[in-house]
């Protein structure tokens, strides 16, 4: 019994009849009514796409946040990433690189201040 005989039976039971066969032959909706329906359809598959989207988005989020964690608590794995993105950019021989370097590796390199000179 499919859902549409369901409602018939439930329906006319009550008063004693029996609906043996119901038969849909052409149904004309008016075109506001289209309109109406199709806008309703866009905009459900709108919203069902920024669900997804928002979804991946959070997804995204946590794995950064777990990413940026392992960075905070490993030094080795933030020179890894460092190294890593140096390596990405040498592969474009059009790119200028510059390093920047942290001021405690250079100082050896610098002159020093000394006051005595003045």
């Amino acid at each position: 019994m499919t859902g549409r005989d369901k409602t018939f039976y439930e329906g006319t039971d009550p008063w004693g009849i029996k609906v043996s066969m119901v038969e849909t032959k052409e149904v004309e909706l008016p075109e506001q009514m289209q309109r109406a329906m199709a806008a309703q359809a866009e905009a459900e598959r709108e919203r069902r796409a920024k669900v997804v989207h928002a979804e991946g988005e959070y997804q995204a989020s946590e794995k950064l946040a777990k990413a940026a964690h392992v960075i905070s608590t490993e030094p080795a794995a933030l020179q890894l990433r460092y190294l890593q993105t140096l390596s990405g950019i040498a592969t474009d021989r059009s790119n200028i690189i510059l390093f920047p370097l942290p001021m405690d590796l250079l100082s050896g390199f610098l002159p020093r201040a000394n006051p005595e000179k003045k």
